[in-house]
């Protein structure tokens, strides 16, 4: 971690949602969500957020030794993004407590507020990281 990495870190992200990150797409192999809107999927959602607060994070700690995995997300999914339309994504990093970032996120598509809420993230050491999930995957 380096000493730049302090609460008020701000970062923005805009996406342009292509058809794949749509709901059908989210589990192809589940005939439900074949029946569902093309819309945004908030697993997707997810996914863009996180991916958000890694790019706000990683010049701020020794990546790629020190990488972060998500442990905590509360938010909302207010409005239906269609493929074509652009998030932008907002974040800020609340509070640094150790190795645990919380960090408040809003999000809009240029025509709603999409989504709100929180995200925590814990900062890891890669190989150790790797080292037990390989342990895991192969067990003695």
């Amino acid at each position: 971690m380096k000493t730049t990495l302090k609460p008020g870190l701000t970062h923005e992200f805009e996406f342009k949602i292509p058809e794949n990150k749509t709901v059908p797409y989210l589990y192809p192999e589940a005939p439900e969500l074949q029946e569902m809107p093309k819309v945004l999927a908030t697993g997707f959602m997810v996914g863009l957020f996180e991916w958000t607060c890694i790019q706000a994070i990683n010049p701020h700690i020794d990546w790629p030794r020190e990488q972060t995995v998500g442990i905590d997300i509360k938010l909302s999914h207010l409005a239906a993004t269609p493929p074509g339309l652009s998030v932008l994504v907002k974040v800020q990093l609340e509070e640094v407590e150790g190795r645990k970032l919380s960090f408040s996120i809003v999000a809009d598509d240029g025509i709603d507020k999409i989504s709100e809420g929180t995200h925590q993230r814990f900062i890891i050491d890669a190989a150790k990281f790797n080292a037990k999930l390989a342990a895991k995957i192969n067990p003695k």
